[in-house]
């Protein structure tokens, strides 16, 4: 099934080591994340300076992930139904077309909206056939720790997107930034490229209707027929539907409440990723030692939804940043615990839509979440919105446990 990736309790890097396929499917991620990331800063700034509105600026941040994400189980149907290293290298491939046509032509911004939302779509059919594909090339024992290696290397790509593309804007400009960005996907498809076939998911599934559709409708119907995923996948919406209000909060409590300023406020959303890295490479180091992923997912979601509860009583930038960086903690160990949890329960055949299901479910709960949070701030503080906000995400963890504890008796 898989290729050895040493003993359990070899840590992450002795597992790149050793196991070729999931290094060059690492490598990929991290190469196409930090590309993603350096693009996303330039359209941003391209489209902030030619229209000078605000409003662009979130619809090229919806066009990126809400549109996308409504598209979930169909997206995750097409990895279902073919070679997932050939989906993979196809995504890559598209999104560097889509890229260069916007780079080379810098379109009006109606027209960038619609290369912009092609691009995402792609890139969510690329999420959960990679996600998919980790079992297929890393034994059932280390998929905590692979999937947490995976986060290191795709937060990681986040997190420096920003600062390379600081260093890059003044020398390469939008267009060359974008450019890069567009070579990263070449040789995240090269790397792909050179792992072995993956089995269609298809295999061991005799009863899998023929068409397309039939395809997405039946993964839903396994879904609803699935209690211990449904209820994963409900609480990972639930939690971010009530939690994802701190990406925009952050900002008016580090310039509002605080009053330190803009400076202030990019420290206070850096602390997330910082806490995101940390809480993957500690789970990439325990491997087996790690909690059971259900108990694993209630903590996540337990820590991320006091985060937000307790950075509304902090009391300075720095009790607000050590909070934030403590959710990201939660984040990475929600995150870690939910991709292993499909990867051992759904069939093999299945996954590709379980994952679309679940990451589209969080894109719309995501977008849900900064709309009602915007308006939340308008007619309360930002201290209300974040204690209002992490009360919710602990109710839904509650009633998560609860609904785990029904399903598992």
């Amino acid at each position: 099934m898989a290729t050895d990736g040493g003993p359990a309790g070899a840590g992450s890097l002795r597992l790149l080591g050793a196991n070729r396929p999931f290094r060059l499917l690492w490598s990929a991620r991290a190469v196409s994340f930090l590309g993603d990331s350096l693009s996303l800063v330039a359209l941003m700034l391209h489209v902030a300076e030619t229209t000078g509105q605000a409003l662009a600026v979130a619809l090229l941040l919806l066009a990126g992930d809400f549109a996308p994400a409504l598209l979930g189980p169909l997206t995750g149907t097409v990895a279902d139904r073919l070679d997932r290293r050939r989906v993979m290298v196809g995504c890559e491939l598209l999104q560097a077309a889509l890229v260069g046509v916007i780079a080379l032509w810098l379109p009006a911004l109606p027209l960038l909206l619609v290369l912009v939302g092609l691009r995402a779509v792609a890139g969510q059919v690329f999420q959960p056939a990679s996600r998919a594909a980790v079992p297929a090339v890393v034994p059932e024992r280390d998929l905590e720790r692979a999937n947490a290696a995976v986060g290191v290397a795709t937060n990681g790509g986040e997190a420096l997107g920003p600062l390379v593309a600081a260093l890059l804007l003044p020398v390469l400009e939008v267009r060359g930034v974008l450019l890069v960005d567009a070579a990263s996907f070449l040789v995240s498809a090269a790397l792909l490229g050179l792992l072995p076939p993956l089995a269609r998911s298809g295999d061991g599934d005799p009863a899998r209707p023929a068409s397309f559709l039939a395809d997405a409708g039946a993964g839903l119907r396994y879904l609803r027929g699935q209690p211990i995923l449904r209820v994963v996948i409900g609480g990972y919406v639930a939690v971010v539907a009530c939690t994802g209000i701190d990406d925009v909060a952050l900002v008016f409590l580090a310039t509002d409440t605080f009053g330190a300023g803009e400076s202030a406020a990019g420290l206070l959303l850096a602390a997330v990723g910082i806490g995101l890295l940390a809480g993957y490479a500690l789970l990439a180091r325990t491997g087996g030692r790690a909690p059971p992923a259900a108990a694993l997912l209630l903590a996540g979601f337990a820590v991320s939804s006091a985060g937000n509860l307790l950075t509304g009583l902090a009391w300075a930038v720095a009790a607000a940043f050590a909070v934030q960086a403590v959710r990201g903690l939660g984040i990475a160990a929600m995150d870690v615990a939910a991709t292993t949890l499909v990867q051992r329960v759904a069939p093999p055949g299945l996954q590709g839509r379980v994952f679309g299901s679940l990451y589209g479910g969080i894109g719309v709960a995501a977008a849900l979440s900064y709309l009602l949070g915007g308006l939340l701030l308008d007619r309360t503080t930002p201290r209300v919105a974040f204690v209002a906000a992490g009360a919710a995400g602990l109710l839904a963890t509650a009633a998560t446990a609860l609904a785990l504890r029904r399903v598992a008796n």
